[in-house]
């Protein structure tokens, strides 16, 4: 299927996509919201500016992908494969991303507030969000991945693997409204990962392994560091 069939089927009503082969597909500034992509392959497309708002994407192929400024919001995307994908500046408000696969993908200035990206493969991507997040990255993987400069602000990172990781001036503090919530790195693997002048203050470190961490001006005020790992010396 090219993309003008798909646009005409959308305009005639239909939504479903699933189980598709849309290898390098250009589907730019479109509007293909609610639409039903689950089990298709949509490697390489070239999707910038799209809408897909309350889509479904379970289970589909998007490595390599363009998808920049592409808006998510309230997508449905379980075990997604965004490898390599391009995700620059797109929309992800209150998407479901558990499982994903986003090794080695571009986020910088993705929006991920209230995102549920638990048990997500993040290793080496480049992700870098704006805005306060309260993103879910419970149990994900993000070894060697770049959150340098990041804003994850009441961010869920419990069990999290960010060792390796760089984090050089991250905002990861407790919000400063008094019923924010407070960034939680309960468990979390930081192992020689870089902190230097994080910003940590009141987050949640219960247990987590700071062990070979580079702690150089990084902000721990009232930070609650029970039972965790600290670098020797």
């Amino acid at each position: 299927m090219d993309a003008r069939e798909l646009l005409n089927r959308y305009r005639t009503g239909d939504r479903t996509f699933s189980s598709l082969k849309l290898l390098e597909i250009e589907l730019l500034q479109a509007d293909l919201s609610g639409a039903n992509f689950s089990h298709s392959d949509l490697r390489q497309a070239r999707l910038g500016r799209t809408c897909f708002a309350q889509s479904d994407f379970t289970e589909a192929d998007l490595s390599e992908a363009l998808l920049w400024g592409a808006d998510f919001t309230a997508a449905h995307a379980p075990q997604v494969q965004l490898r390599d994908a391009d995700l620059s500046g797109a929309v992800f408000v209150g998407a479901q991303l558990r499982g994903a696969n986003l090794i080695k993908a571009i986020l910088c200035g993705v929006n991920l507030q209230k995102a549920d990206l638990s048990g997500a493969l993040l290793i080496e991507a480049d992700f870098r969000p704006s805005s306060d997040q309260q993103t879910n990255l419970s149990g994900a993987n993000l070894q060697g991945a770049n959150l340098s400069y990041a804003y994850l602000s009441g961010a869920r990172l419990a069990q999290a693997d960010l060792s390796g990781a760089k984090l050089c001036r991250a905002q990861l503090a407790q919000g400063f409204r008094p019923d924010a919530p407070t960034t939680d790195l309960t468990q979390a693997n930081l192992q020689g990962a870089d902190l230097s002048f994080a910003d940590l203050s009141g987050a949640r470190l219960c247990g987590a392994n700071l062990q070979g961490a580079d702690l150089t001006g990084t902000i721990l005020a009232q930070a609650d560091l029970t039972g965790a790992t600290l670098p020797e010396g």
